[in-house]
């Protein structure tokens, strides 16, 4: 099987393909650590975690009504905390274990089992790379409970999110970022998460919603968001933050990360810059909640393709994916009549989906990308990147569906009508958010 073009940033480490941040399993090698590298490391994990809290607490508890502001930050902070902890007891085994298998790590590595100050992951400490995969994994899971926010129970969520990362989340990080993972063996391009996070945080969202059903009086209550302002700050802090997600990706502070790291803020710009055009084509308007959309969108369809890509396609790539989540958001989502709280199917699992098969064509040395691997054609690569996309929808749509029932039977997901028209700040936490 034929495998993507190494990047140079890991070229010198261990023999991975340059996939999906060239984040393959660690090993262990004679020499030392780069300081350059472990410092920029240690500064994107940093960046990453401040995404989760506080980016995606404040941008989702600006979105919903005061009434459940409490909860979304409660539901964020107490998810990240288990998945932190699951993580590192058997998540970095699960997926960047020393197994084999196209499926997953295996169980070597538990409680990081062989893993010391000394033990290196390419040019950085091992630590240092499961903290920075750590954060990954907590921030994905997060992301999925905008889909059904205002409505479900907080021991749902965080049992739920659980299995989630166990059975959807591990694998599939196996399958794109390992060596020896299904997608990486098909040489699919991902440099920060198109697949592993935004597709799969998408598509759970999306069966959630699904499942759960939308929330008591949608479509006649007004459900706009109480505090725009918080969601604005929330999402500049998202903004930051996804320079460690994205230019953190290449494990190194080289070339790779300084393109990865432009290619963030020129596709951001061409989607916020699309969202608030075709909103003032359509509506006369453009709004701040436009622009936040906008900005998200375009990082979550660079994602894929940051390392991958040229500056300048970056902003074509960026602007498609805000016009497809425009699209999902104020039309489809209606139309079809599901109940996605937050947007998180309509921006991150639709602009992600345009942005990892975006990543197939917009790599090509023709249109400014760093081309693909020797022998491998432009329609060769974006059948790989379907293949991926696809096989990460049927794996997480399945196995979401399954959980979210089995969750439902086991400690129940919605709360009670009443404690949602009461709210859930007040009903599950015992708070308010504001006192008038």
């Amino acid at each position: 099987m034929k495998i993507t073009k190494f990047l140079p940033a890991v070229a010198a480490m261990v023999p991975i393909p340059a996939t999906a941040l060239a984040q393959g399993a660690a090993e262990t090698v004679a020499a030392g650590p780069d300081s350059g590298d472990t410092a920029w490391m240690l500064v994107a994990t940093a960046l990453v975690a401040f995404m989760i809290l506080p980016g995606i607490a404040l941008f989702y508890g600006g979105l919903v009504r005061a009434k459940n502001a409490l909860s979304i930050l409660t539901q964020t902070a107490i998810i990240a905390a288990v998945v932190m902890v699951i993580w590192v007891v058997y998540g970095y085994s699960m997926a960047f274990g020393g197994a084999e298998s196209r499926w997953w790590g295996g169980f070597d590595r538990l409680f990081l089992a062989g893993i010391g100050p000394d033990t290196l992951s390419g040019s950085i400490p091992e630590y240092v790379f499961v903290a920075f995969q750590m954060t990954f994994a907590a921030l994905t899971p997060v992301l999925i409970i905008g889909g059904f926010a205002e409505r479900v129970r907080l021991s749902g969520a965080v049992v739920f999110a659980a299995l989630w990362v166990t059975l959807v989340y591990f694998p599939v990080a196996h399958m794109a970022w390992a060596p020896a993972g299904l997608f990486a063996g098909w040489g699919a391009m991902d440099f920060a998460g198109g697949t592993v996070v935004h597709i799969n945080a998408g598509i759970a969202a999306l069966v959630g919603a699904w499942v759960i059903g939308p929330r008591i009086g949608l479509g006649r209550e007004l459900m706009a968001p109480h505090s725009l302002p918080l969601s604005f700050i929330g999402a500049a802090i998202l903004f930051v933050g996804w320079f460690g997600f994205n230019a953190g990706s290449a494990l190194s502070a080289g070339g790779s990360a300084a393109l990865a790291m432009l290619n963030t803020f020129t596709a951001t710009a061409g989607a916020a810059l699309a969202w608030v055009a075709i909103e003032a084509l359509l509506r006369g308007k453009a709004s701040a909640l436009g622009v936040i959309s906008g900005i998200i969108s375009g990082l979550v369809a660079v994602t894929p393709a940051a390392g991958f890509v040229g500056p300048v396609a970056a902003i074509g790539l960026g602007a498609a994916g805000s016009a497809a989540a425009y699209l999902f958001v104020t039309v489809i989502k209606h139309r079809l009549g599901y109940d996605d709280s937050l947007d998180v199917f309509g921006i991150h699992g639709v602009a992600g989906i345009v942005g990892a098969l975006g990543t197939g064509i917009l790599a090509a040395p023709s249109l400014g990308g760093t081309g693909y691997a020797e022998g491998v054609s432009m329609a060769a690569q974006l059948w790989v990147q379907v293949k991926a996309v696809l096989v990460t929808i049927v794996w997480c749509g399945v196995l979401s569906f399954a959980l979210y029932r089995l969750v439902d039977a086991l400690v129940g997901l919605r709360v009670t009508a009443e404690a949602e028209r009461r709210g859930l700040d007040l009903t599950s936490q015992g708070e308010a958010a504001y006192h008038m």
